[in-house]
């Protein structure tokens, strides 16, 4: 795995001697749930009945479930929802390389998960520069002792995150290892003026996250940066995303009584993409509306739901290789010409990709930003 880290960039040179002694097996729980790229699935895998997939699996550049369903998952099958989690070591690499620390720099982690980034911290700066914040009991004791069993001590808390640690402030780095849907205003008050807080942040949207690297302002009251790259991590507990079903916003089947139209675009213009640009785009253009797309045979069904309380919805079905598609839509919000707005702007833009993006934190709330803090921005 380092080689393959290295080769890909994602492990540089000044975290080759934290990854060489912080074995990232060491925080990892005998059952565990490595997550296939390719099928999209997790498997189980047992050290006590095969250590050498074990090993092979902890040895790879891939993410390993290590909790389902907040610690009520039973069982070695697969639970319902991935709770805890040792990330892709690339993506936690890559986020260190974001995070930027220096020598006698204080970092505060939000989701110890298995401790392995705090491990990694902790070796770099020395365990009394890291404060680690874990929401979950048990997940926090099985961290702190996989860190003991290696002499590592960074301070690992049982807390709400999400209200940073503010005994202990300020520090220089806020790193989030959740994915957020709003950025806490209690980190921008605990990091210091100059100081960077690097956070996975996403909407409700299409439900992904994408690295922002926020700088807090010299006059320590906002803080502001740019979106990197697409990443995916299971979501804050108190911040994660539900809709009703389906069915509630078509009690009476399809299409409900919703009206037709037509429109010109296609699902090449990134109405099918989970992880395209304009999903991002949409996501800060669109507020409050949930995306789920199915692929059969070429043919693209496209949905929107509004979360608004008022079951809005809005559906296109993108027949492959046809010029025109039947939009249908219901309720008060037009949530469809809410989106072909967004994209329209987006076009406008010269289709911007995330990184074009940025966004502004105040105690206000946050705001979108495109290319510019100083131009036009909206809230989110």
């Amino acid at each position: 795995m380092g080689r393959a880290l290295r080769a890909s960039g994602a492990l540089g040179q000044e975290w080759v001697p934290a990854f060489e002694a912080v074995d990232r097996a060491a925080f990892l729980p005998d059952v565990m749930w490595p997550y296939d790229m390719a099928t999209g699935a997790s498997t189980t895998v047992d050290r006590r009945a095969d250590p050498d997939a074990w090993y092979a699996h902890a040895d790879r550049d891939v993410p390993i479930t290590t909790q389902w369903d907040d610690g009520a998952h039973e069982g070695p099958a697969p639970g319902r929802v991935a709770t805890s989690s040792s990330s892709m070591p690339s993506v936690v690499f890559r986020m260190l390389d974001d995070l930027a620390p220096a020598d006698g720099m204080r970092v505060l982690e939000i989701g110890t998960g298995t401790g392995w980034t705090a491990g990694l911290m902790a070796y770099r700066l020395g365990g009394r520069g890291v404060t680690s914040v874990e929401v979950d009991a048990a997940v926090a004791d099985r961290a702190r002792t996989a860190l003991r069993s290696l002499d590592l001590t960074p301070q690992v808390l049982t807390a709400d995150g999400l209200l940073g640690h503010p005994a202990a402030a300020p520090y220089d780095r806020t790193i989030a290892t959740c994915g957020m849907r709003r950025i806490p205003y209690a980190w921008i008050e605990q990091t210091a003026p100059g100081g960077l807080v690097v956070a996975p942040w996403g909407t409700a949207y299409a439900n992904r996250d994408t690295v922002v690297v926020l700088t807090v302002a010299p006059d320590g009251r906002s803080a502001s940066g740019r979106f990197r790259r697409a990443v995916e991590f299971m979501k804050a507990r108190s911040q994660r995303t539900t809709r009703p079903p389906h069915a509630a916003y078509l009690p009476d089947g399809f299409p409900g009584g919703a009206t037709a139209t037509t429109t010109t675009l296609t699902a090449d213009d990134g109405f099918a993409d989970r992880f395209g640009a304009f999903a991002f785009a949409a996501g800060l253009r669109v507020p409050r509306c949930a995306w789920a797309a199915d692929e059969r045979d070429g043919d693209h069904s496209v949905w929107w739901y509004g979360l608004d309380g008022d079951r809005s919805w809005a559906a296109v079905l993108f027949r492959g290789g046809a010029k025109e598609a039947t939009v249908h839509q219901s309720g008060p919000r037009r949530l469809w010409d809410e989106v072909a707005a967004a994209w329209q702007w987006w076009d406008a833009a010269g289709r911007p990709d995330p990184d074009r993006f940025g966004l502004t934190v105040t105690r206000e709330g946050e705001w979108a930003w495109l290319d510019a803090a100083e131009g036009e921005r909206w809230r989110v």
